[in-house]
């Protein structure tokens, strides 16, 4: 389970803000960003962090194969570094676009670490008990995507996972919306092959 959020500065920084006399509910991110960003309001911080860090989670867990403790230490730091840049932070696209992008840089940092220490394959270190599931076809689900090679895994959780355009996804990754579309294509079809692969094993 994920612990606290981060202070956003040293509790010596943190100053009075207009933020303490609005219902944070219905701030938008970028008031809350800028109280942030402006005088170190953590209440503030609370609310962005309450909003957002439960998809980042999902999303960082299933690029990591479902390993949670990789997953949490990945939010933390993401986290940790939004609040650092938020100043800088232009708003051409939505927070919650910056944020996935963050930590799916971070994601793929913690893959390469894995790839240089380890040799096992990620569902190898799939741990199913780190989250819910509901019934055998999740989980075989689950396995499926943990096995697609990381630049499928990405393009698929991004858009069927987390529900990003091809366009939106194109940006964060750097990639043409062409190519989106041709990995997610790829994508599906693996998963459908592994899907079928593992409920025949299953049946054997």
């Amino acid at each position: 389970m994920l612990g606290p959020p981060p202070n956003p500065t040293r509790p010596s920084e943190l100053k009075a803000s207009d933020m303490r006399r609005t219902p944070l509910s219905t701030a938008d991110d970028r008031s809350l960003a800028d109280a942030v960003a402006g005088t170190g309001d953590e209440r503030a911080f609370r609310e962005l962090y309450r909003r957002h860090t439960p998809a980042l989670y999902q999303l960082v867990l299933r690029m990591l194969g479902g390993v949670a403790v990789d997953a949490e230490d990945v939010v933390q730091e993401a986290w940790i570094r939004a609040v650092r840049q938020l100043s800088k932070f232009r708003w051409e696209s939505s927070l919650r676009t910056w944020l996935t992008a963050i930590g799916l840089n971070l994601a793929r940092e913690t893959l390469r670490k894995r790839a240089r220490t380890r040799t096992e394959e990620i569902d190898d270190r799939l741990e199913l008990s780190a989250r819910p599931v509901r019934d055998a076809e999740r989980i075989d689900l689950e396995r499926a995507i943990a096995r697609l090679p990381n630049g499928y895994r990405t393009v698929l959780v991004l858009h069927d996972v987390q529900g990003f355009t091809h366009e939106e996804i194109s940006r964060q990754l750097q990639i043409a919306v062409g190519t989106s579309k041709s990995q997610l294509f790829d994508a599906r079809r693996a998963v459908r092959s592994l899907l079928q692969s593992q409920s025949e094993a299953s049946h054997a």
